[in-house]
């Protein structure tokens, strides 16, 4: 599944420089340190954190995207930021539990 076909499924997108991105996985994870070693290339990454260094985390990781669960905001200096280096932020309205099952029943 790319990106930018979360779009149809309830995600709304922040940031989509790259939509057509494909995901194969999904990660989960707040603690930054923990998900840079351990997130997988083109894992979709969901998280609640909204600092520049989930920017940075992504970039690192090469993960697909990073979704913001629960509504999370992201200020838009982040989100400029995220255009900038060519990362795919969204944001699902869900807790992040739900927004993982449903994201794995979509790239199953």
């Amino acid at each position: 599944m790319r990106v930018e076909e979360l779009l149809e499924h309830g995600f709304e997108a922040l940031s989509l420089p790259d939509g057509g991105r494909e995901i194969d996985g999904v990660y989960i994870g707040d603690l930054l340190s923990w998900v840079m070693g351990r997130a997988q290339m083109d894992n979709a990454w969901i998280t609640i954190m909204n600092n520049v260094n989930v920017i940075a985390v992504a970039t690192l990781a090469d993960t697909s995207c990073v979704i913001l669960a629960e509504d999370v905001e992201m200020p838009e200096e982040l989100v400029e930021t995220a255009r900038e280096k060519g990362v795919n932020v969204l944001r699902s309205s869900q807790p992040i539990f739900e927004t993982a099952v449903k994201l794995a029943g979509l790239i199953a």
